[in-house]
C-alpha cells in the first residue's frame, strides 16, 4: 500500500520528481486504468496532453507500454485486465475481483484528484462507482455502445462517472436525456488515418499488383467471430472470384490464433482454388490497398470508413443471444454498423444473423465492383464523417478532464485541436 504522501507534498513515481505547481501545495494527481492495447494508446495520448497543461502532474494506475512511455507509474500492467470471452472471464473472475479490491484500496490511500477509467466497462464502472462514493472525481473514457443496446444504461453509467468522454457524436444526447454530463471528444483513429489514403503505397507494401481488383476480407479479430463468420465470408469471396477473373483476396489475421483458424478454413477443398493471401496483422494496410472490403461489424468498419473504401458488413451472434435480443428488444437501432449509424442512413450494405449468407454478401460485394459510380458517390460522405470525428481527441479530452479535476489550477496554454 502506498503511504499517504500527499500530506507531505511528495509523490510516488517511477519517473523524475514532479515540479510543484505554485498555485497549490501538491501536484495534480491523475489515476488511470486501461485494460487493453487500444485503451493503452488512448491513455498515453491523454497523459501527454494533460502534461502539456499541468507539467507537474503525476500519473499512476494500470496501463501498458504506451502509458509507461508517456510517464505513468504503472502499478499493474494492462495485460492483467485483458481477458475476452465468457469462459475466460469466468476463469479469471476471482483474480480480477481481488485485483480490483486491492486497486480500490490503493487509490483511496493515494487520493487522486481524478480517476479515469478507459473503456473496460465491466472492470472500470464498478471501480468508478465506489471511488465516486468516496469523493473522488471520476471519468469514463469511451462510452459503451448505448446507442445500440439498452440506452437506459446511460443513467447507470452516470452513477459511476462524473463525466463520460465519448468518441462518437450521437452519444452525448443519450446521456443528456438521463442527466449525465458527457462530451464528444472525437475518435483518435480519425487523427491517425490520412484524409487521402495512399492505395498505391499500400499495394506496394503488400506486394499486390496495382491493376488487379482486390478484395479485403476481415471475418473478425476474435476466434468466436471467425467461427461464426469465417466460412460464410470465404464462401462469399469465392463467389466473387468466380465472377471476377484476376481477383486478389487478402485476409488479415489479428494474431496467431486467428491465423490458425483462417488457415483451417482455407484448407477446405472448396477453397483450394481461391487466390487468397493471409496476412499477419496489417488490417489497415489491407483495407487501404483494396477496392472493396468485406468485414465483420465492429471498430474495423470505422477503419474502413476512414480508409474511404466501399464495404459490406456482416455479423452473427450466438443463436441463444440473438433469441434474447429479439425477445427483450435489446437492440434499439435499425442499423448496426458504425458507418451507417454515423451517416444516419445506409452507406454500407449490412447483413445480420440469418441474412448474413454467402449469397447476400457476394451480391453486395459485386455491386461495388460493378458500379464504380456508386463507389465514388460515397467518398464525400466518408470524408465528411472523417472530418467530423477529427476533433483532436486527446487534447479535447484533456481539456474536459482538466476542467473537472483541477478547476482552480492554472493550466498552460495548449494547442487548439486539429481541424
Amino acid at each position: 500500500m502506498l503511504p499517504s504522501d500527499r500530506l507531505h507534498g511528495t509523490a510516488v513515481s517511477n519517473h523524475q520528481s514532479p515540479i510543484t505547481n505554485h498555485a497549490t501545495s501538491a501536484p495534480l494527481r491523475v489515476a488511470l486504468v486501461a485494460g487493453e492495447a487500444s485503451g493503452d494508446l488512448l491513455g498515453a495520448g491523454l497523459i501527454e496532453q494533460l502534461r502539456t497543461r499541468y507539467p507537474d502532474a503525476v500519473f499512476a494506475g494500470v496501463g501498458g507500454d504506451a502509458m509507461r512511455a508517456a510517464g505513468m507509474d504503472t502499478w499493474h500492467d494492462a495485460s492483467e485486465l485483458a481477458v475476452m470471452g465468457l469462459s475466460e472471464v469466468l476463469r479469471h473472475l476471482p483474480r480480477l475481483l481481488t485485483l480490483r479490491k486491492h486497486l480500490r484500496a490503493r487509490l483511496l490511500d493515494w487520493r487522486p484528484d481524478v480517476f479515469i477509467g478507459i473503456d473496460a466497462p465491466d472492470f472500470n464502472l464498478g471501480l468508478e462507482r465506489r471511488l465516486k462514493a468516496r469523493g473522488i472525481r471520476t471519468v469514463h473514457y469511451v462510452s459503451p455502445s448505448i446507442w445500440a443496446w439498452r440506452q437506459g444504461r446511460a443513467a447507470k453509467i452516470g452513477r459511476s462517472a462524473d463525466l463520460v468522454l465519448c468518441l462518437f457524436p450521437m452519444e452525448p444526447p443519450i446521456y443528456a436525456a438521463h442527466g449525465v454530463d458527457a462530451r464528444f471528444v472525437g475518435h483518435p483513429l480519425a487523427e491517425m488515418l490520412a484524409l487521402e489514403p495512399d492505395r498505391s503505397a499500400a499495394r506496394t507494401a503488400l506486394g499486390l499488383p496495382h491493376d488487379a481488383p482486390v478484395l479485403a476480407v476481415l471475418p473478425g479479430s476474435r476466434l468466436g467471430e471467425i467461427a461464426r463468420l469465417g466460412e460464410a465470408f470465404l464462401d462469399a469471396a469465392a463467389r466473387v472470384a468466380a465472377a471476377m477473373p484476376g481477383l486478389r483476396i487478402v485476409v488479415p489475421a489479428a494474431n496467431a490464433g486467428c491465423r490458425a483458424a483462417i488457415d483451417a478454413l482455407r484448407a477446405q477443398p472448396k477453397f483450394a482454388a481461391l487466390d487468397l493471401q493471409v496476412l499477419d496483422g496489417q488490417a489497415r494496410t489491407a483495407m487501404v490497398a483494396s477496392d472493396v472490403v468485406l468485414l465483420a461489424s465492429g471498430t474495423a468498419t470505422l477503419e474502413a470508413l476512414l480508409a474511404k473504401r466501399p464495404m459490406v458488413v456482416g455479423y452473427r451472434i450466438a443463436p441463444s443471444t440473438a433469441f434474447l435480443v429479439r425477445l427483450f428488444k435489446l437492440m434499439r437501432v435499425d442499423r448496426f454498423s458504425l458507418p451507417n449509424v454515423l451517416a444516419g442512413r445506409t452507406i454500407a450494405p449490412e447483413f445480420m444473423q440469418e441474412a448474413c449468407t454467402p449469397e447476400n454478401l457476394a451480391d453486395a460485394v459485386l455491386h461495388w465492383f460493378r458500379d464504380p459510380q456508386a463507389a465514388e458517390a460515397v467518398q464525400p460522405v466518408y470524408r465528411e464523417l472523417h472530418l467530423q470525428l477529427r476533433q483532436g481527441a486527446s487534447a479535447t479530452a484533456a481539456e474536459a478532464v482538466g476542467r473537472l479535476a483541477a478547476p482552480a489550477l492554472p493550466a498552460l496554454e495548449a494547442a487548439e485541436p486539429r481541424p
